[in-house]
């Protein structure tokens, strides 16, 4: 087999801007199916993708996998577990959206089932791709900053008005509201790169009007490694505060914006065709030093193509899975942490929850 035909449940924003595109664009993957049960999405997968198979539900597709090796589920987080787990049972690899599933305990039976099979799990934790976190993990990585003692990570927008749609309506049973959307990369983000968990405390809220779950979000991890991690998420921050600082015994490293992969997937863009992928503007690169003695230190550019090319070599060639999906059980813990002592007021001692190795690690 020298290529896989993928099939993508689920063509909303996820499905269509993150998940396809890079799909076409891996030459080992082949776009053979995409699940939705709306007409418009439908006609949208056809006029994007020429000659792809459109089915309206889940069923459709379980009654004939011909020519599917590879399930993307990109529905809704409820039904994240339950999908994978018809996938693998289908014989399929299966790649899941963050977040794995609703909760832990789902997750780890998740996990285990794949063990079982044999089969292919892996997890769309795109955010480690991003420039600025790849920049933010060599920095790390070299100990060009010493022995970090604080890490500052923000995904922060000011949208005043509700869109509407599960994320805002829904509730725990939906793994709906910004913790668990955002707050999936901002926690895998600092367990990827400083590694276990001891305790938690979290802040929620709910800002806007007409939604039933929180939009706005403050989140500290005391690492077992002495590292302290605060991290937030907002829908409602007129003033966005920088994408990382990071504090380390000789030098600090602060870097603004977003990185530009989304932007260029929203605007119709695709890895390896036309313009440089994923690179930052200059003007937006970080700075790197101590006191006055600070320099700009060039971004590392956004590689999202990465995850499904390292998806195809584990499905082909018995490469490692690019997520471990026991790094998202992890992440998945601390979440749900995160709830408790957010509905508490308490800090929640986790005695040490980590997916995988910490940068540096052996």
């Amino acid at each position: 087999m020298s290529s896989l035909g993928v099939a993508i449940i689920g063509y909303g924003l996820a499905g269509a801007v993150f998940h396809a595109p890079l799909v076409a664009a891996e030459p080992r993957l082949r776009l053979v199916a995409v699940v939705t049960g709306s007409a418009q999405r439908g006609e949208q997968a056809r006029r994007e993708h020429p000659g792809v198979r459109v089915l309206p539900d889940a069923d459709s597709l379980f009654a004939d996998m011909s020519g599917i090796d590879l399930v993307v589920i990109a529905a809704p987080n409820r039904v994240h577990a339950e999908l994978a787990r018809r996938a693998l049972a289908a014989g399929a690899a299966v790649v899941v959206d963050k977040p794995f599933a609703v909760t832990a305990a789902e997750a780890e039976d998740l996990l285990n089932y794949a063990r079982e099979t044999g089969r292919v799990l892996t997890v769309f934790q795109n955010r480690r791709w991003d420039g600025d976190f790849r920049t933010v993990r060599r920095l790390v990585s070299e100990d060009a900053l010493g022995p970090v003692r604080r890490f500052e990570s923000r995904f922060e927008r000011w949208r005043p008005v509700p869109k509407g749609g599960w994320r805002e309506l829904g509730g725990p049973a939906d793994a709906a509201g910004i913790l668990y959307d955002l707050g999936s990369h901002l926690v895998d983000q600092a367990l990827t790169l400083f590694g276990p968990v001891a305790s938690v405390y979290c802040e929620l809220a709910r800002r806007r009007p007409g939604i039933s779950t929180d939009d706005d979000m403050f989140l500290a991890l005391t690492h077992t490694g002495g590292v302290r991690s605060h991290l937030w998420a907002s829908a409602v921050a007129p003033l966005p505060g920088p994408r990382f600082r990071v504090l380390g015994e000789r030098a600090g490293y602060e870097v603004h914006g977003l990185d530009p992969q989304e932007a260029a997937l929203r605007a119709g863009h695709r890895p390896g065709v036309g313009a440089p992928w994923g690179e930052a503007d200059e003007a937006d690169h970080g700075v790197l030093g101590a006191g006055d003695d600070t320099t700009r230190y060039p971004t590392l550019p956004g590689d999202y193509l990465a995850f499904y090319t390292a998806t195809a070599a584990a499905v082909l060639d018995g490469a490692p899975v690019p997520v471990d999906p026991a790094d998202a059980v992890a992440g998945l813990r601390v979440l749900e942490a995160a709830r408790e002592s957010a509905a508490d007021s308490v800090v929640v001692s986790l005695g040490g929850v980590s997916g995988g190795a910490a940068v540096g690690s052996s």
